[in-house]
């Protein structure tokens, strides 16, 4: 069978969706759509049209919806109705409410639903998952991660915490296969914008595991990387770069007991692993093609979009309270 695609949003994000669409075996793009046209010229020879409704009435089996966030449930639920399998970027929607609705329509009729959240599908972050679940850090202690950066001016929509902050949440609990238990954060709006550009999160998980986020739109550079510090050592994946390096605990001792006695463990040998390194995107589309055609697949659902959406909405909650907010059931 051949997917039939379509997609609806064809600004930055969705100019790189058509082109990893058309390079997906088993799926073939047959339509586009956007409201305010196709500025990166992504149509090409295909029809292009300027609603979602349109965009199912040429015949699709599924879409890839890249519209702003305020518009992820109205786009998901015309979808749903159609009978039409859904890929929407990250976050799932703008409000847990939304997201609810969501998952209800697509559940209830059988349709697959997914997010987009492509870090998963990075090669440094699945190699590392691997690399725990086989136990080879031992004990997890904690996770922490920077994603840092100047300021888009594509996103208009909704703060650093649901664009940004989304990502690392959802990778956090990917990792260390738990959610969150509890949330506490910190945020600042530096640029004269209604949403926060800068937070800093301090969370725990149902398992323990300690975690913390960094994330801001206010930096002169990019970073992107993820810290797990276990009983064995540390991981550093780089998402920017897909790279992936252990650092081991070392077993030398040292005749100065101060220094031993302060560090807790010593330096051992680091590694840095060589990765296949496809692009995330094309990954992530596999993923939902799988899905679609019943197959096995790493598919982030909707309902997984929620829990994500649940988390970011805490943080806001508890920069706004200053308060930490429960997440437990």
């Amino acid at each position: 069978m051949t997917v039939r695609m379509g997609i609806i949003g064809l600004g930055m994000m969705g100019r790189h969706h058509a082109r990893v669409a058309r390079e997906v075996s088993g799926v073939e793009l047959v339509a586009v759509a956007d409201a305010m046209g196709d500025p990166h010229g992504v149509a090409g020879s295909l029809p292009l049209y300027d609603s979602v409704e349109k965009l199912i009435a040429h015949g699709i089996d599924a879409a890839v919806a890249v519209v702003p966030t305020q518009f992820h449930e109205e786009v998901g639920l015309a979808l749903a109705e159609a009978g039409v399998h859904a890929l929407i970027e990250k976050p799932i929607a703008h409000s847990i409410e939304a997201g609810d609705r969501l998952v209800e329509a697509f559940e209830t009729r059988g349709l697959v639903g997914t997010v987009g959240h492509v870090e998963r599908f990075n090669p440094a972050l699945m190699e590392l998952r691997k690399r725990l679940e086989q136990g080879e850090l031992g004990e997890v202690y904690q996770i922490h991660t920077r994603r840092q950066g100047p300021f888009p001016a594509r996103i208009a929509d909704v703060g650093v915490i649901k664009d940004l902050g989304s990502h690392d949440i959802d990778l956090t609990a990917w990792l260390a296969g738990s959610s969150y238990a509890r949330v506490a954060a910190q945020t600042a709006f530096q640029s004269g914008r209604q949403h926060e550009d800068m937070v800093t999160i301090s969370a725990k998980l149902e398992n323990g595991i300690v975690t913390s986020h960094l994330v801001n739109w206010l930096t002169p550079f990019k970073e992107r990387l993820t810290l797990v510090t276990g009983e064995r050592g540390a991981f550093i994946a780089d998402t920017l770069t897909a790279d992936l390096t252990f650092f081991e605990n070392g077993t030398m001792t040292s005749n100065w007991d101060a220094v031993t006695t302060f560090r807790g463990v010593s330096e051992g040998t680091v590694t840095r692993f060589a990765l296949d390194k496809r692009e995330p995107l094309k990954s992530e589309h596999e993923a939902f093609r799988d899905r679609i055609l019943g197959r096995p697949s790493e598919a982030v659902t909707l309902g997984e979009g929620l829990a994500v959406l649940r988390v970011c909405e805490a943080a806001i909650e508890s920069s706004k309270t200053s308060r930490t907010v429960e997440l437990g059931a």
